[in-house]
């Protein structure tokens, strides 16, 4: 009779697999057990996941046992309103999203996801851009480069995880001088729990309105103009009101959140009356605070203050542009309450973002010019045209939004580091914003810069400026000048990260 040693159980279960007599039941014929292990349960479970940068894909097997809730999409739906910018009557055609006032100002966590779902309730086809957001290409809102453009009554779903915290702004990319100049223009905050304390926060959104002497609108442009610094509006605002106010504890710190989201105008900002400090530009900490004495911003670009209140109850700080010829006051900050005694010296640094950090010593030069021109007209298309080319990128006019665009200024490679050398040949200022990346200003040919991290740049007259980044979002990106009359006049085009 053959007797089975343990080592013959272990050759003869080896032999059989798990598919065999099994090494629990072999092992009872030598007389020893194994416990049984606590067995494994797998259960089949319908979820969502995400694999796709549109959205998430539904009935994936829950085999790990997590899942991520989707976020509640954020409804954005486009309307037609009227809304009062001058004491003799209310203005007809203003756009919003929403049902009425100033679209709503969107807050986001970092590194949370965010959704939202255009609705499409005007005449004119839309999209949404989240500018100055590294988004995913396909939720970036070009049409024709990135996406379709959303019809009358048509919907479209953005979904994505901001991943920098910051003052950022929405608006459209279709019908842009028209849809903007109307008033589709929007902040977005996206907040970030290990901010330092501050005892208020205010949101100003600066814009322009053309509004004739009846409070209705006027032509949105003047060609002679769009040839030079822009058209400016008639009517200026913050918050869609003139000079709103806000409350702010005495002797407290204040965070002043303030985008630039109008068609054309240039800032000069000064605080008076209180201590005050840029802590942030374009979403990104400064590298070193300063004081916001005749800083100059553009179209486009966002600003964070840290204002310290003053100690009496009752005392105004005032925000201001001192730009040009008529300084305006635009918004004021009003103390209440005994005094905080609070030191704007205390303030903790803002989080950097997570961009990463370009390697000059490998990095490729980009040259890139930005001129005027009088060649080719722009095709006409469903997101409208002005009808002129002023402005051209490397000599190039935008042919405007077709499905056959120029080529591409430059194919990236992913991943790879480089440095646009930018010169601007012309005697106009134009704050050039590149989509879906983020880049550090590392010189200027005409003043001293900080090694800011932004997405947007206000080059100044006959300016040469290098700007280095990591080519770390594949897709089409678009950069342009946010003189919004500029851009669609010929100064846009696109680079491809591949």
């Amino acid at each position: 009779m053959t007797s089975l040693t343990r080592r013959r159980v272990l050759k003869t279960a080896a032999l059989a697999g798990v598919g065999g007599v099994g090494l629990a039941a072999m092992a009872r014929l030598s007389g020893w057990a194994a416990a049984a292990p606590e067995p494994v349960v797998l259960k089949t479970a319908k979820i969502q996941a995400r694999f796709m940068d549109i959205g998430q894909t539904r009935a994936m097997a829950r085999l790990s046992g997590w899942a991520a809730a989707a976020p509640e999409p954020v409804v954005l739906k486009t309307a037609k309103i009227q809304a009062r910018f001058m004491d003799i009557g209310q203005t007809r055609d203003v756009l919003t999203y929403g049902e009425a006032g100033m679209p709503p100002v969107l807050r986001m966590k970092k590194g949370e996801p965010f959704a939202a779902r255009l609705v499409n309730g005007i005449d004119d086809p839309t999209t949404i851009h989240w500018h100055g957001i590294r988004v995913p290409n396909k939720m970036d809102g070009v049409p024709f480069l990135v996406q379709p453009y959303v019809y009358t009554g048509d919907h479209f779903d953005y979904a994505f995880t901001p991943p920098d915290a910051g003052t950022f702004w929405y608006h459209p990319h279709c019908n842009t001088l028209e849809q903007m100049g109307h008033g589709l223009t929007g902040v977005i905050v996206v907040e970030n729990p290990n901010d330092p304390k501050f005892d208020a926060e205010a949101i100003v959104n600066l814009r322009d309105w053309r509004l004739g002497d009846d409070a209705q609108f006027i032509q949105q442009f003047r060609p002679r103009d769009a040839a030079k610094t822009g058209t400016y509006g008639t009517v200026r605002t913050a918050n869609w009101l003139d000079q709103p106010q806000f409350d702010a504890p005495a002797g407290g710190l204040m965070r002043l959140r303030v985008a630039i989201t109008d068609v054309t105008r240039i800032y000069a900002f000064r605080v008076e009356g209180g201590e005050a400090a840029v802590i942030a530009l374009d979403g990104n900490p400064v590298p070193q605070r300063f004081a916001p004495d005749a800083l100059l911003l553009g179209p486009g670009q966002r600003m964070e203050l840290a204002i310290r209140m003053p100690d009496q109850e009752g005392a105004i700080v005032s925000l201001g542009d001192i730009r040009g010829t008529k300084p305006k006051v635009l918004a004021t900050l009003r103390a209440t309450g005994s005094s905080l005694k609070r030191d704007l010296r205390d303030l903790a640094p803002l989080e950097a973002n997570p961009v990463p950090e370009v390697d000059l010593a490998s990095a490729k030069h980009i040259a890139l010019s930005l001129s005027a021109t009088a060649e080719n007209v722009p095709s006409d298309s469903i997101c409208g045209t002005l009808g002129y080319s002023f402005w051209a990128i490397n000599k190039v006019p935008w042919p405007g939004d077709t499905p056959d665009p120029t080529a591409p200024l430059a194919e990236l490679k992913l991943g790879k580091n480089y440095v646009i050398d930018m010169e601007n040949l012309t005697p106009q200022a134009h704050p050039m914003h590149l989509h879906g990346m983020s880049f550090k200003v590392l010189s200027s040919s005409t003043r001293q810069v900080q090694p800011v991290i932004s997405d947007t740049y206000l080059m100044q007259p006959n300016e040469k400026v290098q700007l280095g980044f990591v080519a770390d979002n594949p897709g089409d990106w678009l950069l342009h000048c946010h003189i919004i009359e500029h851009q669609k006049t010929g100064m846009t085009s696109y680079i491809r990260v591949v």
